[in-house]
């Protein structure tokens, strides 16, 4: 088992910014970054707008680690950060726990 965060951020640049920092810290083996369009209530009111989305793969054991971080450095008040528990081939999850340093 691993752990899978998904993330929103206000730009491309932030979502690499964060990533890459979170990779340097040895918190994250991997991040996937790319565009999406989101909806949703803000303050009263639905918004709609462009964010980017980083999935960050981690271990179970780092999961409150990465978090504390993202909290850390996000610019949003209200960062998405959703864990996801889930289980892939026996070599991938060996590589995603000798890649995160926790």
């Amino acid at each position: 088992m691993f752990a899978l965060l998904y993330v929103t951020h206000p730009d491309e640049q932030t979502a690499k910014a964060l990533s890459q920092r979170l990779l340097e810290e040895k918190l994250v083996a991997c991040a996937n970054i790319f565009p999406i369009q989101s909806a949703y209530w803000w303050q009263g009111a639905v918004q709609s707008e462009g964010e980017w989305v980083s999935i960050l793969k981690t271990t179970l054991e780092a999961h409150p680690r990465v978090e504390q971080r993202l909290l850390e450095m996000h610019p949003y008040d209200t960062p998405c950060i959703i864990k996801i528990e889930l289980s892939a081939n026996a070599a991938y999850e060996q590589w995603i726990r000798e890649s995160v340093n926790v």
